[in-house]
């Protein structure tokens, strides 16, 4: 198996932050991305951008880190035991979209490379990441898109990668409690060292810049609709959901936390604003229930 060019993978991975920071902002038209840099105290660190309060964008973060340490967190040990007494590094870019218009969703992305090393013995590495689609007011022809877009990508890497790393994001982002999925999927796929390590990279690629082929089209279809209290109302009450999966489900955000991340930068996926009511039902045949009973459970969008 071919060693991975670390050195390459940051380069694309900083370039990655970049441009995806500025077609946000070009997408937006007001607001720009504020950076923070940081530095974790048991190595490495990162760049976190935060826009606030756009003309599109109501927060939104797209943050880069590379951290590495002597051991590794429980929660990778757990699901992994032959990665205990091993160095780590772990890189990535991780995005969340929360836009202030309801027509428009909310989005994530993230791509990441992760290698564990010991003296005399081979690396263990892989790849991991993808992207989702979290609507409020979902329309057929976007979710269609931002499969569409997944698939097109997927393809030059095998006819079997779309269907199998599309049904993984559905079973991924699926809150067990709610009995829903998150949103609408896309693609999700996690140690990812079943080719080369060329082959796995350029994955990764597609992966990272296939994110905005999927989103710019949607928030330029939907920004300008106009919307009233009502949606917005809902809009928070589904944003909710987001921050019950983050909590309790996501790996990353445990990973991170696990491994004395900065918390903030973790954190940055939350919405600005969400809101819960107790037992909460929507009105039958209204707009509102058309995302219980049409968008969320899994099903083929192509």
């Amino acid at each position: 198996m071919s060693k991975p060019d670390v050195t390459r993978i940051k380069a694309f991975l900083l370039q990655l932050q970049d441009d995806i920071c500025h077609a946000l902002e070009q997408a937006d038209g007001e607001g720009c991305f504020v950076e923070d840099a940081w530095t974790r105290d048991g190595g490495g660190g990162g760049r976190t951008r935060v826009l606030r309060q756009g003309a599109v964008i109501e927060q939104g973060g797209v943050n880069f880190s590379h951290v590495y340490g002597d051991a590794m967190p429980a929660s990778a040990t757990a699901h992994r035991p032959e990665l205990a007494g091993r160095t780590f590094e772990a890189m990535g870019v991780s995005l969340v979209i929360h836009p202030h218009n309801p027509y428009v969703p909310t989005s994530h992305a993230n791509v990441r490379f992760f290698i564990a090393e010991k003296e005399g013995e081979d690396p263990i590495w892989w790849f991991g990441g993808g992207f989702d689609l979290t609507p409020f007011y979902p329309f057929a022809e976007d979710v269609q898109h931002w499969h569409t877009v997944s698939h097109a990508l997927c393809q030059p890497f095998g006819q079997k990668i779309y269907p199998e790393f599309k049904a993984w994001c559905d079973r991924y982002f699926f809150l067990k409690h709610r009995n829903e999925t998150r949103g609408v999927g896309g693609l999700f796929f996690d140690d990812l060292n079943r080719w080369p390590f060329e082959e796995c990279f350029a994955f990764m690629q597609a992966v990272g810049n296939g994110y905005l082929d999927a989103y710019l089209p949607i928030i330029a279809r939907r920004k300008a609709l106009p919307y009233g209290e009502r949606e917005r109302a809902f809009q928070l009450y589904r944003r909710g959901r987001y921050v019950e999966f983050n909590l309790v489900y996501d790996r990353g955000t445990l990973f991170g936390l696990q491994t004395g991340g900065r918390t903030e930068s973790i954190l940055m996926s939350m919405p600005p604003l969400a809101r819960w009511e107790y037992d909460w039902q929507p009105e039958p045949g209204s707009p509102e229930s058309s995302l219980y009973r049409d968008y969320l459970t899994p099903r083929d969008w192509l």
